[in-house]
């Protein structure tokens, strides 16, 4: 039974290739996501070891507001000048020299633009000269007050070079140095994680990081011999008290690590999400190819049943194909993996500005994952055919055809139950009715969904298909393609289920986004009452901003009615982090942003008083007299008064502090500033002058209304794309399944197509009729995808209602496009079965048993 096995997998390797290579590529992603987060983690490790290297012992100030690495940056405290004098007086402390190094300056290239960074921070820090890590490339360090060095991968970066005046923005509004020296570091590398870094004289670098002179964010203290860094830390710390955290450089570099690859399991949940969806859409093609292959098998079977075999070497042998297939389609999975995370691995280095990445590692996650994936899904997707070729009597072996079309009361009956599984647990996350476990309960609800969809397939396939059939029957091809697309529904529904989990989700997440673009574009054109907006795009971790005399010269442009400038910030209000925000003009709130006071007066704000939303007051029990603590990034904590509550919505903030906080934010620059014309005044007119008064702060720009919400608006397109093209993947292995479904049709019906040619079927119409009905099962299962995820997209979007989303958005052109595409797939997955059929030698295939 083996070697009958092994010859059976032999004679029909091309058809298993394409369902092993379903398998392959969900594989691949498995394998490839722990390869990237395993590279890219030690890359880490290397870079913080590197950063860190030398430090023994580094003292810095507790943070106002303590943030995780998802929340943004912490602010650092400045440490006083005098406390580095306590440090030197702790035996065992040598070396101690104080640090101004934090994110923030952006250095202004040779096109006049900002050198932005996706990631990494852009550190302003005093220079502390060359070392064994720190290497002057050329020039000298900065002396004079208007000199910077820069290290290389900024320079280049920027095009400037040694002799170069160029403008730096920093806590204070752009202000001109003279590049003195550019700098690099031991192993010829241009920066440290992709980090770009612009050193000033002490003095300077404390006055524009800091926003004062004689302190330092960080102290670093080497350790004197005999001494062990521990112990230095632990006594350092006691020497200093509790307003200081102490750690030893290995601390620093652990830690920072960890924030990182914190950020980087995420990423790594995002693929082996897709690779589950990849994986599905898999199950379908492998089911769909084994049920086949037993069902023309049928004699071949039970000829074995006849001559001995009992049901279960029938079972045996099925599941040793599928062991076989999963195995292959794992190692080479696995390889393709390893590629694609080193692939990933160069490009995130790339995008990071130059990280140095360590070897490629293949982790034992890696290697067990693709096994124990690639072989779980392939031997669960040939059981139920294994189970179906176990039943096959002896008496088979005598009948001309292969198993009858079987009723679909079963599974009908089990695609209903499924569905409301699905639709049950749907219902129970949306309304967040779920407890602490709403997020599996959803994905639980999707994929039952679309389980339960694909069993109700085969029910509605008939009358679909022979709709959509239709349009082809002017012709004799096709209808004759018609007719073989809805010969077997069970056949049709799994070829068309695989593509309809790809278009599904697709579309869904295109519903989503789409609604929730055009919930914010009504609420702000409704609610936005300025002409003109200044704001910027944010690539980094910290906004763009511009300096705040701005608003004032704007305010005085003939035809500008009211000029307002928003700052914002993390706090901790009573106790808990939250975003606050302070107004250069709180009457911005009501004549800009269409506030509505539900409690006290919105339209002042004294220098103690605070105004809150309506569901901050409501969750947190105050009302108009409460005092609130305010903790901001930088200063001490202080209490307001809560002098008003406004309605809540999209475009208003929690908690609103006045103008004059804003010296203790992070950043005490405006981050966006809102321009009301006066009535008969003109956009054309204002814009370009308020253009002028921008030429210092090029991270930001002015546009009219319209364009600022669609600048808005269209982050979100960003993840669109990376998840539609990630989903892609699902869409190609749909395609592998439309193929294996033709080409196993094609040579089941090797006698039928002989006899249409014998009677005067041409190559070309038998290449008609085969592409008719490839194209027929794509539509059908696109329009299957596209009916599903627009219900899902919609359910989905109702939930969201009370954060917002209060638009049901349909992507009409993109769903017109789903279709369309899917008849293009149809088109090219018909090609090699069409001609293979058109090649069928006629006697041949007449004599084909």
């Amino acid at each position: 039974m083996f070697r009958a096995t092994l010859k059976s997998l032999l004679a029909r390797k091309v058809r298993l290739i394409l369902s092993g290579l379903a398998v392959v590529l969900g594989v691949m992603f498995v394998s490839g996501a722990f390869v990237l987060t395993d590279t890219l983690g030690r890359s880490f490790d290397a870079v913080f070891a590197d950063a860190y290297e030398g430090i023994d012992v580094n003292v810095a100030g507790k943070p106002k507001v303590a943030l995780s690495e998802a929340e943004g940056e912490q602010v650092a405290v400045p440490i006083p000048a005098a406390t580095l004098e306590k440090v030197r007086a702790v035996p065992g402390a040598t070396e101690v020299t104080g640090v101004v190094a934090t994110d923030g300056a952006r250095l202004i290239g040779s096109n006049g633009k900002v050198v932005t960074s996706f990631g990494p921070p852009q550190l302003g820090e005093n220079w502390l000269g060359e070392s064994d890590l720190v290497r002057l490339r050329e020039g000298r360090g900065p002396q004079a007050d208007d000199e910077i060095v820069v290290n290389a991968s900024l320079a280049q970066a920027a095009k400037v070079k040694v002799g170069d005046r160029v403008g730096v923005l920093t806590l204070q509004p752009k202000k001109e140095f003279t590049l003195v020296g550019v700098f690099g570091y031991s192993g010829d590398r241009d920066s440290i994680g992709g980090v770009n870094e612009v050193a000033f004289t002490t003095g300077v670098a404390q006055q524009l990081m800091l926003g004062e002179r004689d302190v330092f964010n960080s102290i670093t203290v080497k350790t004197a011999d005999g001494v062990t860094d521990e112990r230095l830390r632990d006594d350092i710390a006691r020497a200093l008290g509790a307003d200081y955290e102490v750690k030893t450089g290995e601390q620093l570099s652990a830690e920072a690590s960890a924030g990182l690859k914190e950020g980087l399991s995420f990423f790594n949940k995002v693929l082996l999400g897709f690779a589950a969806v990849a994986l599905l859409v898999g199950t379908f093609l492998i089911l769909n190819t084994f049920s086949i292959i037993v069902a023309q098998r049928t004699r071949e079977l039970a000829l074995m049943r006849a001559i001995g075999a009992s049901g279960r070497q029938i079972i045996g042998s099925v599941v040793l194909e599928a062991v076989m297939v999963g195995l292959i389609a794992s190692v080479l999975g696995l390889a393709a993996g390893i590629g694609v995370g080193a692939l990933l691995a160069y490009l995130f280095g790339k995008l990071a500005g130059g990280l140095s990445l360590a070897g490629i590692g293949v982790p034992p996650a890696a290697v067990i994952g693709a096994f124990a994936v690639g072989l779980l899904i392939t031997v669960v997707a040939a059981l139920l055919p294994a189970l179906r070729a176990s039943r096959i009597p002896p008496i088979a072996a005598m009948q001309d055809v292969a198993t009858p079309d079987r009723p679909l009361t079963k599974v009908t009956v089990a695609g209903g139950i499924v569905t409301a599984i699905g639709g049950t647990l749907l219902f129970l996350g949306l309304s967040g009715n779920a407890g602490g476990s709403t997020l599996a309960v959803i994905l639980g609800g999707v994929l039952f969904a679309f389980i339960g969809v694909a069993l109700l397939t085969p029910l509605i396939s008939r009358p679909v298909v022979a709709l959509l059939g239709s349009i082809f029957a002017w012709s004799v091809p096709g209808k004759l393609g018609r007719l073989n697309s809805g010969r077997n529904p069970r056949r049709t529904a799994i070829t068309a289920a695989a593509l309809m989990v790809g278009i599904a989700l697709v579309t869904g997440v295109t519903v989503i986004l789409d609604s929730a673009k055009g919930s914010i574009s009504a609420l702000a054109e409704d609610r936005i009452k300025a002409e003109l907006v200044i704001a910027g795009s944010q690539t980094g971790p910290r906004p763009p901003s511009f300096d705040p005399t701005v608003l004032e010269r704007a305010a005085a442009i003939p035809g500008v009615q009211l000029v307002d400038g928003e700052y914002g910030d993390m706090a901790v209000v009573n106790g808990d982090r939250t975003w606050v925000a302070a107004s250069s003009n709180v009457a911005a709130l009501e004549r800009i942003f269409g506030a509505k006071a539900t409690a006290g007066d919105i339209s002042r704000l004294g220098p103690e008083q605070m105004l809150l939303s309506s569901d901050t007051a409501k969750s947190r029990n105050l009302t108009v007299g409460s005092p609130v603590t305010v903790q901001l990034s930088r200063g001490a904590a202080r209490t307001y008064t809560v002098s008003g509550i406004y309605e809540s919505s999209q475009l208003t903030n929690p908690v609103v502090l006045p103008a004059q906080a804003v010296r203790d934010f992070a950043i005490p620059q405006p981050i966006q500033g809102f321009v009301q014309l006066a009535p008969g005044a003109r956009v054309a007119d204002v814009q370009p002058k308020v253009e002028t008064l921008l030429a210092d702060s090029p991270e930001v720009s002015v546009a009219d209304r319209a364009a600022f919400i669609k600048q808005q608006t269209s982050q979100l397109d960003t993840p669109l794309r990376m998840i539609q093209i990630l989903l892609a993947l699902a869409i190609v292995i749909a395609v592998l399944g439309i193929i294996n479904t033709l080409a196993l049709s094609v040579l089941e019906r090797t006698r039928e197509l002989g006899l249409l040619r014998a009677i005067g079927l041409r190559r070309a119409q038998t290449m008609r009729m085969i592409t008719v009905e490839a194209v027929v099962i794509s539509i059908f299962g696109a329009l299957l995808g596209v009916v599903v995820g627009t219900g899902l997209g919609a359910a989905v979007v109702r939930a969201l209602k009370d954060e917002g989303i209060t638009d049901l958005v349909l992507p009409w052109g993109q769903m017109a496009l789903f279709l369309g595409l899917a008849a293009v797939i149809g088109v090219i997955a018909a090609v090699l079965p069409a001609i293979r059929a058109a090649r069928i030698n006629v006697l041949g295939a007449i004599a084909h048993d």
